[in-house]
């Protein structure tokens, strides 16, 4: 599968890389991958309300680490967590007495608060979902455009911008976010529905393979015409190299044949 071999490359890139799963339990014997109980996940967002900023899930310590999910929902996430079972940020509750009602008193208060924010958050999420119209409109298109493309890597980002020329007429030296957000805020509809395909064909793929297998799903979608386009692209490279070696070969006028020609240029 993609996402397993995504999987794959990826900590074959990061040997030291911490390997979690979603799913609680205990490990598996001799296995490497944590699970849910065993490590906190740490939160990249901001706390929203004032109490969410004494969470240990909102705080990092000398033990935050990055980790994969390799088993469970969401394989393939890059997280970062505390999986240290000494540290005194994540795993405090370990010190604590299990008898303690204050203490389960706050946690279930806590459990409590994190449970209404999630089901609060789903029905915002629908409410916007009933909202949008059937055919979007260009606010729609910008906000969607917007929230995707600044979530690009800057590899995938050089390519947008490559392909549209942004940045280069003016010679500036915007930071790309400044640039991306003046193309897309000027762009029309058409435009703005053109980047979010691009954007999606982008995001879609980990990896070169995935990239031009999703490449050629857009444009079996799209009825683009693939060969042909690597026929024309061959046969411009083609040219383009013809035109280098005739002029490695082309033998350069000497000194008297061009004083000779600029002599009867003037008369």
């Amino acid at each position: 599968m993609k996402v397993d071999a995504h999987i794959r490359q990826t900590i074959a890139a990061k040997p030291n890389l911490v390997q979690i799963s979603t799913a609680y339990g205990s490990p598996k014997d001799g296995g490497t991958v944590i699970p849910r109980n065993k490590y906190v996940e740490i939160h990249g967002a901001k706390p929203t309300n004032p109490k969410q900023h004494d969470w240990p899930e909102y705080k990092t310590c000398k033990f935050t680490t990055e980790a994969i999910v390799t088993e469970g929902n969401e394989k393939g996430e890059i997280r970062r967590v505390c999986a240290n079972p000494d540290c005194p940020i994540h795993h405090a509750r370990k010190a604590r007495p299990t008898n303690d009602a204050a203490f389960k008193a706050t946690q279930d208060k806590r459990h409590r608060e994190e449970a209404i924010a999630q089901t609060s958050g789903l029905r915002v999420l629908k409410a916007i979902g009933e909202a949008v119209p059937v055919r979007l409109m260009k606010r729609d298109l910008l906000f969607v455009a917007e929230r995707l493309a600044v979530a690009m890597d800057e590899r995938r980002l050089a390519v947008l911008f490559r392909l549209h020329g942004i940045g280069k007429t003016r010679g500036t030296v915007d930071a790309p976010a400044k640039l991306l957000a003046s193309f897309l805020r000027k762009a029309d509809e058409g435009m703005l529905g053109r980047v979010l395909v691009e954007v999606a064909v982008f995001q879609a793929a980990h990896s070169p393979y995935e990239s031009a297998q999703t490449l050629h799903e857009a444009a079996k979608l799209y009825k683009v015409d693939v060969a042909a386009i690597t026929a024309k692209v061959g046969q411009e490279f083609t040219a383009k190299e013809k035109a280098r070696a005739a002029k490695k070969i082309s033998p350069k006028p000497s000194a008297k044949t061009q004083g000779k020609a600029v002599k009867k240029a003037a008369a």
